[in-house]
Parts: structure tokens; sequence; C-alpha cells
């Protein structure tokens, strides 16, 4: 426990310390409402502690689930700078390929340019040749000059392949040319496709390992958003085991207060009740003395009637039966018993009577509300906005005002054939009576009314055998105590 609650439960202490050395009311009054309302105090900190570490968890399960979608997608930009770099390697060979096949193309494009260059130097030479002769060569002039029909024909297969082996030259130089324009072009594009194609792959995986690495930073923030949010919610629960310390022990001190107040209630029960005896045998004293002097003035009233009766004897006949007739009738009259007084009745003799008007709309017991099952430590008594509630048994105010889910509440503390019962009236539109204060059996203590977690207008009512403790563990149902 920090030194702020130690400070705390030490002040409540001395505040306790000081009420029970003061016996007056307002003193009694005083410390039970300031216990209750540090009661209160340490409850609304407890459940906003309990909100905040509920808040948390929310907040880390968000982080977790955030953490986990993060590294969903740096595994799939794993999976995919792995595939990407699988077909950078393929294209690489591809390239490597290509080179390969380019050196092979080169070689053969060696050959064929030494080819086209022995060509071109045999054309060369044919020109050269010509050039000396003087001109072009005239094949008429060869055919012309044959000597006979044999030469002739010589001569013209002669100049017919030499025809023939120039358009032949000529042809497979033509050829060699535009297949060495072509293979060069072919091996450049393939190149050039291969290497943007190398180029756009490596581009892509720069753009993964960038997503990756940004993935990864975000990734670091939330582990240590993570931890930070584990650190926060574990601070937050060590103040809530501290408020859980401060809220038992003012449970406590309020138990105890209660305990003192239900004394003085059964002390002034007993006062009660004595006074009642006394006030009876008084009462009884004073009926017994009138009976006497009733029956000392008669006694008195037949000896006058007897004397009256000898001096009467000397009268008519008529005078002494009038004379006997009114002692008969004296006599008759002095027969009669006196009246007894009875005792005035006692308000608690007969147990509670039901606080409110209306209908039982919850009874005790397990219950499903606002979505949830709990247990009902109570009856719900339904009616109007106003409709009065009165104390279902004479006794102490031990508490009244505002009090967490409660609403506006009144609690009581009564003794009852000498046993401590507290009772419990919650949800009030408005409050009648005050802390320490004595309220008869059916006195007015407030109105109904819809306050605290409240549903609608009406009475929430417990009863308690012994002092009213925050766990509710002494509860019982009303119904078998109410008329």
């Amino acid at each position: 426990m920090n030194l702020k609650s130690k400070w705390m439960l030490s002040g409540i202490s001395s505040l306790l310390a000081i009420s029970i050395l003061l016996p007056t009311v307002d003193a009694n009054a005083n410390t039970l409402s300031e216990l209750e309302q540090k009661q209160q105090e340490a409850e609304q900190k407890k459940n906003e502690l309990n909100s905040g570490i509920k808040q948390k968890d929310t907040e880390i399960k968000e982080t977790v689930s955030n953490l986990e979608t993060i590294l969903g997608k740096i595994q799939e930009l794993n999976n995919k700078v792995k595939e990407t770099e699988g077909k950078i390697k393929g294209v690489e060979a591809e390239i490597a390929q290509t080179k390969e096949e380019i050196e092979e193309l080169r070689a053969s494009i060696e050959v064929l340019i030494h080819k086209i260059e022995e060509r071109t130097e045999l054309l060369q030479e044919r020109a050269r040749a010509i050039q000396l002769s003087g001109g072009s060569v005239d094949y008429i002039d060869v055919l012309l000059g044959a000597n006979s029909f044999v030469d002739f024909i010589d001569r013209f297969s002669a100049v017919s392949t030499l025809i023939d082996a120039d358009r032949e030259i000529m042809r497979e130089q033509a050829a060699d040319k535009e297949l060495l324009a072509e293979q060069k072009a072919s091996v450049e594009t393939k190149l050039a496709e291969q290497e943007a194609r190398g180029a756009e792959l490596k581009g892509l995986k720069a753009d993964l390992d960038g997503q990756k690495k940004e993935q990864g930073v975000l990734a670091e923030e939330l582990k240590a958003e993570q931890k930070r949010l584990e650190s926060e919610k574990v601070v937050l629960g060590e103040e809530y085991a501290d408020v859980i310390e401060i809220s038992a022990d003012l449970e406590k001190q309020i138990v105890a207060e209660q305990e003192r107040l239900a004394e003085l209630a059964r002390k002034a029960e007993e006062e009660r009740q004595a006074r009642l005896a006394a006030e009876r045998a008084a009462a009884e004293k004073a009926a017994a003395e009138r009976a006497a002097a009733e029956k000392a003035a008669a006694e008195k009233a037949a000896a006058e009637r007897a004397a009256a009766k000898n001096e009467a004897e000397r009268q008519a006949a008529d005078e002494r039966e009038a004379a006997a007739k009114r002692e008969a009738e004296a006599k008759e009259k002095d027969s009669t018993p006196a009246p007894s007084v009875s005792a005035p009745p006692e308000s608690n003799s007969g147990g509670f009577i039901r606080p409110a008007s209306g209908r039982i709309s919850s009874p005790y017991g397990y219950r499903t509300i606002f979505g949830a099952r709990e247990f009902h430590h109570g009856i719900d008594i339904a009616n109007g906005t106003g409709t009065p509630i009165q104390a279902a048994a004479s006794g102490y105010v031990t508490f009244a005002g505002a009090m967490g889910t409660y609403g506006n509440v009144v609690m009581m503390t009564h003794s009852i054939n000498g046993k401590t019962h507290a009772t419990v009236y919650a949800h009030l539109n408005s409050i009648s009576v005050s802390q320490g204060q004595y309220v008869s059996q059916g006195g007015r203590i407030g109105a109904m009314g819809s306050t605290g977690r409240s549903s609608g207008p009406h009475l929430h009512f417990e009863v308690h055998v012994g002092n009213w403790n925050g766990s509710r563990t002494n509860a019982v149902n009303p119904s078998n105590y109410i008329n």
C-alpha cells in the first residue's frame, strides 16, 4: 500500500476514534457519513481503475491484433521477396544464357564477317581486273573470237560459269549481310528485353524491401506500445489492489459503526419498552387507587344509608320501601368493577410493514438485467415517481444520500425483539430523513424514484439479519418479513 493510502486509512481511523468518544447523535451521523463517503470514493476509484484495466486489455488486444496483421504482411512480403528473388535469378540465368548465345553468335558473326570480307576482296579483285583491262569484259567479243564451234561452246560455258559465279557471290553476299543484320538485331533486342526485365525485378525487390523495412519499423513500434500498455496495466493493477484493501478496511469500520448504532437502537428500544412498562404500571396503580377510592366512597355511602335507614324506620312504610329500593340500587352499583386501563401498542411488536404501495416487479433471487445474470438481494416495488416511502420498522437512519448504483438511498438499523436488523431503501427520488435520526415504524423517509442503476421508478428494498455490509452476504428475502 502506498503512502497516500496509509495516510487515508490513518485519517479514517482517527475520525472513527473521535466519533466513538463523542456520544451525540450528530457525531454518530457525521462519523458514519464520513466513513461511507470514503467508501463511496474508494468504490468509485476502484470502478475507474477496473475500467482503466479493461481499457488497457482492449488496447493490448488491439495492438496484438495489429501486430499479428503486420507480421502477417511482413511474412507475405518475405514470400514475395523470395518469389521476386527467384524470378530475378531466373532472369539472370536467362541473361547469362543469352550472353552465352551472344558469345556463340559473335563467333558465328565473326565467321560470317570473314566470309563477307573474303567475297568483298574477291569482288574487289574482279573489279581491279576489269579496270586493268581497260573497261568491262565484253562477253560477246569473247564468244565471237572462237576458232571453231567446239571452241565457241567452251567459251560460252566459261562465260556462263563466270556469270553464274558472280551472281552467286552477290546473292550470298547479300544474304549473309541480311542474316548478319538480323542476328545482331535479334541478340541486341533479346538482351535489352532481359536487362529491362531484370531491372524491373530489381526495382520490385527494392520496393518490397522498402515495404518490409517500413512494416518492421511499425512492428517494433507496436511491440513498444504493447510493452508500455502492459506496464501501465501492472501499475493500474497495483493501484486497484491498494483501493480494494482500503475499501475492505472502510467496510469493516462502517460495519463496526453500524454495530455501535445498532447497540444504541437496542438500548433505545429497551428504554422505550421500560418506559412503556412503567407507564403500564403507573396506569394500573392509578386504576387500583381509583377503584379503592370508589370502594371507600361506596362503603361510606352504605354507612350513611344505614344510618338514614335507622332514622327512616320511624317513617311511613312507603318511605321504608323506597329507602330499601335505593339501598338495593346502591349495592348493585357498588358491585360493578372499575374499568381497566390498557397499555399502548408497541410499534415494532408486529415485525416489519410494507414500505411502499405498488406491485412486486422483481422478486428476491437470480435475474437477468441489462443483459447480465446477477443475484437480486432484495425486492423491487414499482409505482409512480413520488410514491411515499415509509420505514418498515422503527430504528436509526445509518445513511441517507447518494451511493453508487443504489442512487439516492436510505439505510436504517433496527433492534426488534433483541435482534439487530438493517433495511435498505434505494433509487429514491427524494430523501426526507438524515443520518442519526430516529424514525418510528411507518414514518416517511422519502419518495419513490429512479436514481442510480434503474430502468424505471421503483423502490429497491432489502432486509439484512444483522448490519448491512457491502457484500450483502446477510441479505434475506424481504417477502418473508413484510406484511
